[in-house]
């Protein structure tokens, strides 16, 4: 399968390396003359470009494009309407109506739009959903998210498009749920405009309830998500070197006859073995296979088209 890539900046070069592996990678483009030259040197088989026609315009199967995002929609756009199946970055794009084109078209042509969540390939967070559509937490009451850190703090995407999307991507996806209700607070204290520290609520229509605390300015550096079932809890951390998954047997029990207060159950605690395969591969992996006919390319479509409604309703509500 021929493959071409667009954009060669911070993550760039992984798919690049990824995709040469996996696949034939046949073209790269990027508008800096810099990292043409680079990666010419790098992939001195693989022809290297400026000009994105000059990619659509080749013989590659597949697109995939992590340039900045305000250029997702309209590259990932002229790459459908070309006939290319697409991997395109998070988010796809920045607006709703933005993104149901971009879902529309790949579904008149049943051509691949892939977003590129990459925590949803995580070993750790398919543990999750393993756990919980096995029942074994018993009914998911609540998920949290802190996504956390002193810096990197940018001037043109918020904590919530930069940082949000990872955990905002995971909790749909361990719910299988839109939420009917999405609420975003936060603050721009070092650049106007752009706020570095905010706290995000949803609500599901089934009544369960999410919380995202995102930060560029915080003396923590955490990346956690917390699960809590009426059985059991678990924490995905992906700090964590070894322990990335950790299930707690806590939970609520019963009322306590004397003074009708909840008593809590508390039980073992088990670390399950989580495989280290890396996830952007994984990722890369399931967009082959999703090219390859192998697989429901419009679920993972409309699940990206879930993801930026709910962004664009957090962003709404913190303008």
């Amino acid at each position: 399968m021929n493959v071409g890539l667009a954009g060669l900046g911070y993550w760039g070069p992984n798919l690049a390396r990824n995709f040469a592996e996996l696949a034939d990678l046949t073209v790269l483009c990027d508008v800096s003359e810099e990292r043409r030259a680079e990666f010419a040197g790098r992939y001195p088989d693989v022809r290297v470009t400026g000009d994105f026609d000059e990619l659509l315009a080749s013989d590659v199967d597949a697109v995939v494009i992590a340039t900045p995002v305000p250029t997702h929609y309209e590259l990932a756009k002229r790459a459908l309407e070309a006939g290319k199946h697409v991997l395109v970055e998070k988010p796809p794009a920045m607006r709703a109506a933005e993104m149901d084109e971009l879902v529309e078209i790949a579904a008149a042509s049943d051509l691949t739009l892939m977003p590129g969540h990459l925590l949803l390939y995580h070993p750790g967070v398919v543990k999750l959903k393993q756990l919980i559509d096995a029942g074994e937490l018993g009914d998911v009451l609540t998920i949290y998210a802190n996504r956390q850190n002193l810096g990197i703090v940018r001037v043109n995407e918020n904590a919530l498009w930069s940082l949000g999307v990872h955990d905002l991507s995971v909790i749909l996806y361990l719910l299988d749920e839109e939420p009917s209700e999405a609420v975003a607070h936060g603050n721009a204290f070092l650049t106007p405009g752009v706020e570095d520290v905010v706290f995000c609520f949803l609500r599901f229509p089934s009544g369960r309830i999410a919380h995202m605390h995102l930060s560029w300015l915080d003396p923590h550096k955490m990346r956690r998500i917390t699960v809590v079932g009426r059985e059991k809890m678990v924490v995905f951390d992906d700090m964590e070197l070894e322990r990335k998954v950790t299930v707690y047997e806590k939970a609520p029990w019963k009322r306590a006859e004397t003074y009708g207060e909840w008593q809590t159950r508390s039980g073992d605690i088990y670390i399950p073995k989580i495989e280290t395969s890396e996830p952007l591969r994984l990722e890369c992996q399931h967009f082959l296979r999703l090219v390859e006919g192998d697989g429901d390319r419009g679920k993972v479509a409309r699940d990206g088209a879930m993801v930026v409604r709910a962004l664009e309703q957090l962003q709404d509500s913190l303008g």
